[in-house]
């Protein structure tokens, strides 16, 4: 039986695609018997009346393929690039035309990231700050120091060097030529003023002769009678930072605003934190007791060569008032290098440095982190040039060996320090 439609047969299909026939050809569509064609659409019209939907070959637009064999009123939509509906941009309108891309806004764009980087460093910025502070040592209480004279012009900050050996191993006592001594002395004592003015950087030699007045004992709250005449670093050996403040007080009359301390194994790991620092050292240097050994001339010292330098005493002409030349010139020095772009920018460098730093530093209550990266600008202005750096005048020799403070010229530093005005007073 005949399947196919009237007018086709098996026998005048011709050259269309037949039905499992071996040809090559595949077989054409079949028509089920239940489905019935209707009337020819109108022109311009798919069937049910549905418009027919405009195609495109080779940018050409027409009701269908030309040579397909296909009825005019089909259109597969397939492989034309049509998106059907309305246009936006980057595609077709109601017409059939495509509308362009718009430009990028790039004002957006870069205040988008502007915020974004802005956001960021804001962030970053107070985590540090938070981070950096919780590892102070606020150990120092100066509410203890009785009888203090009123406060000037500017901050005043002391800067101790201890000889602590606190947390250091017998093999970096060893290393660092510090022997194994108990208790802590002071190896450097330095006032340091910043104001509006450059600051000036004044060192206070061990072994000043000086009176220990009358002072309230730090740990028991007694108070306790003067003791006269003594070495500066006495005082600290006797009753710690709190008696050295009052002593440091009562001699010169100048109120001192903030306690910096550093012990040994602080300052060598702060050198090593920032890859060493650069010296020009004066002179051949060759001292066992500290471990210094350096020829004349510019040089990068490591963490340990530092700490022998600065430490160095019975190599030197001068004894101690040259070691504390030496001592303000390389703290200056340290001072430069930590606040250099190539660490303060880099965060794998400048984390470690304050790391080191700040878990090596004693302070008093009352230091905030502003005040300290004050302390470090105003040292850094001194090895620049900007500020002055000098030993408290020195008079002579006291009768105990010690020595004698130029009490005319103390008197007037201190009134320059105090009325925050250019110091005009020298060592000598």
């Amino acid at each position: 039986m005949n399947d196919w439609p009237q007018a086709w047969s098996d026998d005048n299909r011709g050259s269309r695609y037949g039905r499992g026939s071996a040809g090559a050809q595949p077989e054409g569509a079949r028509v089920m018997r239940q489905v019935r064609r209707g009337p020819a659409a109108p022109p311009g019209q798919g069937y049910g009346g549905v418009p027919r939907q405009q195609s495109y070959v080779n940018g050409q637009g027409h009701g269908g393929y030309a040579d397909d064999g296909y009825d005019d009123g089909y259109d597969s939509g397939y492989n034309t690039g049509q998106v059907y509906g309305r246009g936006g941009p980057g595609g077709p309108d109601d017409d059939g035309r495509y509308e362009p891309r718009p430009a990028p806004n790039w004002r957006r764009r870069l205040k988008l990231t502007a915020i974004t980087l802005v956001t960021v460093l804001v962030v970053t910025s107070v985590a540090t700050y938070f981070w950096a502070d919780s590892k102070l040592n606020r150990d120092v209480d100066l509410s203890k120091v009785i009888d203090r004279p009123e406060a000037g012009e500017g901050t005043n900050y002391l800067i101790v060097g201890s000889d602590s050996r606190e947390g250091m191993s017998a093999e970096e006592k060893k290393q660092l030529h510090t022997g194994s001594a108990t208790g802590k002395r002071t190896d450097s004592m330095m006032i340091l003023h910043v104001g509006d003015n450059a600051p000036t950087l004044i060192s206070l030699p061990r072994d000043s002769n000086i009176t220990i007045p009358e002072f309230q004992g730090s740990e028991s709250g007694k108070t306790r009678a003067a003791m006269g005449a003594n070495k500066l670093n006495a005082a600290y050996a006797i009753d710690g930072p709190t008696l050295l403040v009052r002593t440091v007080e009562f001699n010169t009359g100048l109120h001192i605003d903030h306690y910096v301390e550093i012990g040994f194994a602080g300052f060598a790991n702060i050198v090593d934190s920032v890859g060493g620092v650069e010296i020009d050292i004066p002179q051949d240097i060759k001292d066992s007791k500290s471990g210094a050994d350096f020829k004349k001339g510019k040089q990068t010292l490591n963490g340990e060569e530092a700490l022998a330098f600065v430490r160095t005493r019975y190599a030197l002409a001068g004894s101690d008032l040259d070691r504390t030349k030496n001592q303000q010139k390389f703290l200056s020095a340290l001072a430069n290098q930590v606040a250099t772009p190539s660490t303060v920018l880099n965060p794998f460098k400048l984390y470690p440095t304050m790391g080191a730093g700040l878990d090596s530093l004693i302070v008093d209550k009352d230091m905030s982190l502003w005040d300290l990266a004050s302390m470090f600008w105003a040292m850094k202005g001194v090895s620049g040039g900007e500020g002055k750096s000098m030993n408290m005048p020195i008079a002579g020799n006291a009768a105990n060996g010690n020595l004698a403070w130029d009490m005319t010229k103390v008197k007037t530093l201190v009134n320059q320090l105090k009325n925050d005005e250019p110091v005009t007073v020298s060592s000598n």
